[in-house]
């Protein structure tokens, strides 16, 4: 992986890669963990896996499965109420570029890439620890889908890292949230600069460094309201404790089964 892309090839990604592709012409980028067997567990807005809602709403959503996969018989498993999928890598890439999420990278590194929800300062945990994770919610769910608070960067985040937000309330892990974000308050921030600086290079300069400087502050790697949380324990942080309880029993003979596949 290179400053400018992290593309890869289907060949350089191992089981507990954090992996993900551009969707919409590269208008934002959908996210998950490949856990092994050309198969991706990965967190969707789940009335986006609702049968009943119209179809023609849902040709307008590029992450709703359009057709049944023809090579994977489990492509799309996910438990009812729960929007953690498990998909064939195919189905996840919908012939978009294969890109590998970044872990550990360095602030300079980290501010180096001027778009969000490419990379992180936080470290990994152990691949077998990540795979573990996205198969316990593939099981148990992931809460609510949340497209600043709780969405698929977030999904992946967790499973690679274990760390959950204290308040939540507020922008959660995603890097794509907080570049949302950060954009259109840069802008607001130094727009007073236009009074006082004649050059507009001089203020869109200021503008990108503001940018760079709210990406990087939200980033999880450098955060002070994160906490490490086991997976077993997430249902009680996010509170969900209590909905899965009967229903994770009923489906560890399915998880094996999953797993083996």
């Amino acid at each position: 992986m290179g400053l400018l892309t992290n593309r890869v090839e289907r060949n350089e990604i191992k089981p507990g890669d954090h992996i993900y592709t551009y969707r919409a012409v590269f208008a934002y980028s959908h996210h998950g963990i490949f856990v092994g067997g050309s198969k991706v567990v990965h967190f969707r807005p789940e009335r986006n896996l609702d049968s009943s809602i119209d179809t023609s709403s849902n040709l307008l959503d590029p992450t709703f499965p359009q057709s049944t996969c023809p090579t994977f018989p489990d492509c799309g498993f996910r438990q009812p109420n729960s929007g953690v999928v498990l998909s064939c890598l195919d189905c996840f890439l919908r012939n978009g570029s294969l890109y590998c999420f970044e872990y550990g990278v360095t602030p300079s590194v980290f501010l180096a890439k001027v778009r969000g929800g490419t990379c992180t300062t936080a470290a990994s945990d152990p691949l077998e620890t990540v795979i573990h994770r996205a198969m316990y919610l593939l099981q148990n769910g992931f809460g609510n889908y949340d497209i600043f608070e709780n969405n698929c960067e977030d999904f992946a985040l967790y499973c690679k890292t274990g760390l959950l937000i204290l308040d939540n309330l507020g922008i959660g892990r995603s890097g794509q949230a907080s570049s949302m974000i950060g954009g259109p308050l840069a802008a607001l921030l130094s727009s007073p600069l236009k009074l006082l600086m004649p050059s507009p290079i001089g203020v869109a300069t200021v503008t990108a460094g503001m940018y760079c400087m709210t990406r990087y502050a939200t980033d999880i790697g450098i955060r002070t309201d994160v906490i490490k949380v086991a997976v077993e324990d997430l249902a009680v942080n996010l509170g969900w404790a209590g909905r899965h309880d009967e229903a994770a029993e009923e489906n560890e003979a399915s998880n094996r089964q999953v797993v083996a596949l």
